[in-house]
């Protein structure tokens, strides 16, 4: 059971907007940058694999293909260093872990497209 306090602080650092998506979804993550005293913003696009939920401490991971190499990063939900998050497309899985789309090359997906509104 969690103290009074510790709830407290969760609540208050959750509180910042963050856009509804699921696994599947393609989204792009700008991410701030500290170099030399200069803050820049880096953008990462890729397709959502997994996502936990766990308060505070909730992941998600973005898997994207670059030189014929696949990368994946693993962001928390609430870091300061996320400035935003944009969604690109919407597309429907049935599964909710996508680990199967290592072995698969990016023309191969058979995806269903879902509406934004």
């Amino acid at each position: 059971m969690k103290k009074k306090f510790l709830i407290k602080f969760e609540k208050s650092k959750i509180n910042r907007y963050i856009p509804y998506f699921s696994v599947g979804y393609i989204l792009e993550v700008q991410i701030k940058i500290e170099e030399n005293e200069n803050i820049r913003l880096q953008s990462f696009e890729g397709v959502v694999i997994s996502k936990k939920n766990k308060g505070l401490n909730s992941t998600f991971t973005l898997r994207r293909i670059s030189y014929n190499e696949g990368v994946e990063r693993v962001f928390p939900t609430y870091s300061p260093i996320i400035s935003k998050i944009i969604i690109k497309k919407c597309n429907l899985f049935k599964k909710s872990k996508l680990y199967y789309l290592r072995n698969r090359i990016k023309k191969n997906l058979n995806v269903k497209k879902k509406n934004l509104y």
